[in-house]
């Protein structure tokens, strides 16, 4: 069989190369792109002949879910596995919901993250124990009393304003990456404003760390 051709996406160049030769050590897997930020990401998934892309959760212009959930709707085809070193329920259900099939910790990715490429692979997700334990736990309270999980308020071109904002872009710049006119820009930052009861950069930039858009 023709190895499961990879997009590997982190915006550290150390790490990237780490993860490149775990996975290119097996005969099975083999890294054909390779993306240091989150635009470029998904200008490799939706061009390059990739069957798996391993996403970095915390990479600039585009968090790993922000590319996932693009991908997702682009190439549906297009299996997906979120790399993290948060050990996170929310992370984790943004993951899933984004239309990734496996969350794999960075903490242990030497000893899961083979395992987790070949079960996305095969249509299998992958997740560790205690992201089973949480998904367990989620489904027994919405049994229990019909909850929903609480959804972000903002929209995914809003969260993408707030990620660009958050860090130092302009109006102008942000135009310029999204394509999109600056008046729309300022239109949805004005928006997210209202929508989060919050007054400028400062206020936004907080809340994309608290939110893990960006990191501190």
């Amino acid at each position: 069989m023709n190895p499961t051709r990879i997009l590997l996406a982190d915006d550290h160049a150390v790490v990237r190369h780490g993860l490149k030769l775990v996975l290119e050590a097996e005969p099975d897997l083999t890294v054909v792109a390779e993306a240091g930020d989150g635009l470029e990401a998904v200008d490799l998934g939706t061009r390059a002949d990739v069957d798996l892309a391993v996403l970095d959760v915390t990479m600039p212009r585009l968090t790993g879910i922000q590319v996932a959930r693009e991908l997702s709707r682009r190439r549906p085809e297009l299996r997906i596995l979120i790399l993290s070193m948060h050990d996170s329920e929310r992370y984790l259900f943004e993951a899933l919901r984004a239309g990734a099939s496996g969350y794999v910790l960075k903490s242990v990715v030497d000893r899961d993250l083979v395992e987790a490429c070949r079960a996305v692979v095969r249509g299998e997700p992958f997740l560790y124990p205690a992201a089973i334990s949480a998904l367990m736990r989620d489904w027994v309270r919405r049994a229990g009393d019909g909850e929903e999980l609480p959804e972000n308020p903002l929209t995914p071109r809003e969260t993408e304003i707030v990620k660009l904002v958050a860090e130092g872009n302009t109006s102008r710049e942000i135009a310029e990456l999204l394509v999109i006119s600056e008046k729309t820009v300022d239109r949805h930052r004005a928006n997210v404003l209202e929508k989060l009861g919050m007054r400028d950069r400062v206020d936004l930039t907080r809340y994309a760390i608290r939110s893990g858009l960006v990191e501190p």
